[in-house]
Protein backbone atom coordinates (compact mmCIF):
# COMPACT_ATOMS: atom_id res chain seq x y z
CA UNK A 1 0.00 0.00 0.00
CA UNK A 2 1.46 3.48 -1.06
CA UNK A 3 -0.37 5.03 2.57
CA UNK A 4 -0.05 4.16 5.97
CA UNK A 5 -3.07 2.44 7.37
CA UNK A 6 -4.15 0.91 10.49
CA UNK A 7 -5.96 -2.58 9.94
CA UNK A 8 -9.30 -2.65 9.32
CA UNK A 9 -10.60 -6.92 9.63
CA UNK A 10 -14.03 -5.42 9.35
CA UNK A 11 -14.05 -3.40 6.69
CA UNK A 12 -14.52 -5.71 3.10
CA UNK A 13 -13.16 -2.42 1.77
CA UNK A 14 -10.67 -0.07 3.07
CA UNK A 15 -11.75 2.81 4.47
CA UNK A 16 -9.50 5.98 4.37
CA UNK A 17 -11.82 8.38 6.65
CA UNK A 18 -10.82 6.32 9.58
CA UNK A 19 -7.10 7.53 9.24
CA UNK A 20 -7.44 10.49 6.79
CA UNK A 21 -9.65 13.72 6.58
CA UNK A 22 -13.04 12.36 7.28
CA UNK A 23 -15.21 15.26 6.08
CA UNK A 24 -13.12 15.09 2.50
CA UNK A 25 -13.26 11.37 2.25
CA UNK A 26 -16.55 10.47 3.58
CA UNK A 27 -17.96 13.61 0.69
CA UNK A 28 -16.21 11.62 -1.90
CA UNK A 29 -17.14 8.06 -0.60
CA UNK A 30 -21.43 9.39 -0.71
CA UNK A 31 -20.35 10.60 -4.23
CA UNK A 32 -18.81 7.17 -4.86
CA UNK A 33 -22.21 5.32 -3.41
CA UNK A 34 -24.28 7.72 -5.27
CA UNK A 35 -24.11 5.23 -8.93
CA UNK A 36 -25.75 2.32 -6.70
CA UNK A 37 -28.10 3.81 -4.53
CA UNK A 38 -29.89 6.40 -7.34
CA UNK A 39 -28.73 4.70 -10.86
CA UNK A 40 -32.24 4.22 -12.99
CA UNK A 41 -29.65 2.39 -15.92
CA UNK A 42 -30.26 -1.17 -16.58
CA UNK A 43 -28.20 -3.30 -14.46
CA UNK A 44 -26.44 -5.02 -17.53
CA UNK A 45 -25.54 -1.84 -18.90
CA UNK A 46 -24.35 -0.13 -15.68
CA UNK A 47 -21.85 -2.87 -15.13
CA UNK A 48 -20.97 -3.15 -18.66
CA UNK A 49 -19.67 0.65 -18.17
CA UNK A 50 -18.48 0.41 -14.66
CA UNK A 51 -16.00 -2.82 -15.80
CA UNK A 52 -14.69 -0.54 -18.59
CA UNK A 53 -13.72 2.21 -16.41
CA UNK A 54 -12.22 -0.02 -14.24
CA UNK A 55 -10.15 -1.44 -17.10
CA UNK A 56 -8.96 2.04 -17.84
CA UNK A 57 -8.21 2.32 -13.87
CA UNK A 58 -6.35 -0.66 -13.07
CA UNK A 59 -8.20 -0.76 -10.52
CA UNK A 60 -7.95 -4.26 -9.08
CA UNK A 61 -11.23 -4.16 -6.56
CA UNK A 62 -13.35 -2.48 -9.38
CA UNK A 63 -12.49 -5.23 -11.73
CA UNK A 64 -13.38 -7.71 -9.01
CA UNK A 65 -16.76 -6.28 -7.81
CA UNK A 66 -19.85 -7.72 -9.50
CA UNK A 67 -22.62 -5.36 -7.53
CA UNK A 68 -24.66 -8.00 -7.49
CA UNK A 69 -23.31 -9.62 -5.38
CA UNK A 70 -20.90 -6.63 -3.52
CA UNK A 71 -23.55 -4.17 -2.52
CA UNK A 72 -24.05 -5.40 0.52
CA UNK A 73 -20.84 -5.08 1.13
CA UNK A 74 -21.47 -1.23 1.17
CA UNK A 75 -24.72 -1.11 3.04
CA UNK A 76 -26.63 -0.83 0.16
CA UNK A 77 -29.72 -3.11 -0.61
CA UNK A 78 -28.75 -4.66 -4.27
CA UNK A 79 -32.59 -3.86 -4.76
CA UNK A 80 -31.15 -0.68 -5.45
CA UNK A 81 -30.47 -1.34 -9.54
CA UNK A 82 -32.78 -2.56 -11.89
CA UNK A 83 -32.41 -6.25 -12.12
CA UNK A 84 -34.39 -6.63 -15.62
CA UNK A 85 -31.47 -6.95 -17.82
CA UNK A 86 -28.69 -8.56 -15.37
CA UNK A 87 -24.94 -9.11 -16.39
CA UNK A 88 -23.38 -12.42 -16.32
CA UNK A 89 -20.01 -13.29 -15.70
CA UNK A 90 -19.26 -14.06 -19.76
CA UNK A 91 -20.14 -10.05 -20.10
CA UNK A 92 -17.78 -9.51 -17.75
CA UNK A 93 -15.17 -11.13 -18.93
CA UNK A 94 -15.94 -9.70 -22.79
CA UNK A 95 -15.87 -6.04 -21.40
CA UNK A 96 -12.76 -7.32 -19.09
CA UNK A 97 -11.01 -7.98 -22.57
CA UNK A 98 -12.72 -4.99 -24.59
CA UNK A 99 -14.72 -7.45 -26.66
CA UNK A 100 -18.17 -5.75 -26.98
CA UNK A 101 -19.49 -7.88 -29.89
CA UNK A 102 -22.18 -9.66 -27.65
CA UNK A 103 -23.40 -6.75 -26.38
CA UNK A 104 -26.07 -4.79 -27.49
CA UNK A 105 -26.09 -1.70 -29.78
CA UNK A 106 -27.08 0.33 -27.09
CA UNK A 107 -24.39 -1.51 -24.17
CA UNK A 108 -21.51 -0.86 -27.13
CA UNK A 109 -21.93 3.00 -27.65
CA UNK A 110 -22.54 3.00 -23.58
CA UNK A 111 -19.65 1.83 -23.11
CA UNK A 112 -17.15 3.26 -25.50
CA UNK A 113 -18.96 6.42 -24.41
CA UNK A 114 -17.39 5.73 -20.59
CA UNK A 115 -14.19 4.67 -22.16
CA UNK A 116 -14.03 8.07 -24.24
CA UNK A 117 -14.34 9.88 -21.07
CA UNK A 118 -11.62 8.46 -19.15
CA UNK A 119 -9.23 8.22 -22.26
CA UNK A 120 -9.97 11.28 -23.97
CA UNK A 121 -12.69 13.06 -22.55
CA UNK A 122 -11.52 16.74 -25.02
CA UNK A 123 -12.14 14.39 -28.23
CA UNK A 124 -15.09 13.06 -27.07
CA UNK A 125 -16.30 16.40 -26.27
CA UNK A 126 -15.67 17.36 -30.00
CA UNK A 127 -16.74 14.01 -31.87
CA UNK A 128 -19.96 15.50 -33.05
CA UNK A 129 -20.77 12.00 -35.20
CA UNK A 130 -20.19 10.10 -32.08
CA UNK A 131 -22.35 12.22 -29.83
CA UNK A 132 -24.61 11.46 -32.60
CA UNK A 133 -24.67 7.48 -32.27
CA UNK A 134 -24.94 8.00 -28.72
CA UNK A 135 -27.84 9.68 -29.46
CA UNK A 136 -29.61 7.69 -31.33
CA UNK A 137 -29.24 4.79 -28.62
CA UNK A 138 -29.62 7.10 -25.50
CA UNK A 139 -32.01 9.20 -24.41
CA UNK A 140 -30.61 12.60 -23.02
CA UNK A 141 -31.15 11.81 -19.21
CA UNK A 142 -29.82 8.70 -19.83
CA UNK A 143 -26.66 10.17 -21.24
CA UNK A 144 -26.59 12.53 -18.30
CA UNK A 145 -27.17 9.67 -16.05
CA UNK A 146 -24.02 7.80 -16.83
CA UNK A 147 -22.00 10.82 -17.16
CA UNK A 148 -22.18 11.17 -13.30
CA UNK A 149 -21.91 7.00 -12.74
CA UNK A 150 -19.04 7.35 -14.94
CA UNK A 151 -17.11 10.30 -13.04
CA UNK A 152 -18.00 8.51 -9.88
CA UNK A 153 -16.22 4.87 -11.02
CA UNK A 154 -13.33 7.11 -12.55
CA UNK A 155 -12.56 9.01 -9.97
CA UNK A 156 -12.94 6.71 -6.83
CA UNK A 157 -11.13 3.40 -8.96
CA UNK A 158 -8.47 5.77 -9.68
CA UNK A 159 -8.13 6.74 -6.16
CA UNK A 160 -8.14 3.15 -4.99
CA UNK A 161 -5.65 2.46 -7.53
CA UNK A 162 -3.25 5.06 -6.91
CA UNK A 163 -3.21 5.02 -3.45
CA UNK A 164 -2.71 1.03 -3.57
CA UNK A 165 -5.76 0.30 -1.70
CA UNK A 166 -7.20 -2.04 -3.95
CA UNK A 167 -4.08 -4.80 -3.93
CA UNK A 168 -3.60 -4.73 0.06
CA UNK A 169 -6.06 -3.79 1.73
CA UNK A 170 -9.31 -5.07 0.29
CA UNK A 171 -11.20 -8.45 0.97
CA UNK A 172 -13.82 -8.19 -2.05
CA UNK A 173 -13.69 -11.45 -3.52
CA UNK A 174 -14.33 -12.61 -7.30
CA UNK A 175 -13.23 -13.98 -10.62
CA UNK A 176 -9.97 -11.80 -10.77
CA UNK A 177 -9.15 -12.25 -6.96
CA UNK A 178 -6.36 -14.70 -7.80
CA UNK A 179 -4.98 -12.62 -10.09
CA UNK A 180 -4.42 -9.50 -7.09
Amino acid sequence: MRVELKPQPGNALVNLAEDYNSDLINAANTFALAPYRHSTLPLRLFEACRIATAVINGCIVCKNWRSQRDLPLLGVNEQALDKTEQPDETMYQAVLSNDLSALSPKERVAVRYSQRMGEDPQGLAEDEAFWAELKSQMTDSEIVELTYCTAAWMGMGRVAHVLGTDLEACSVGGPLAEAA
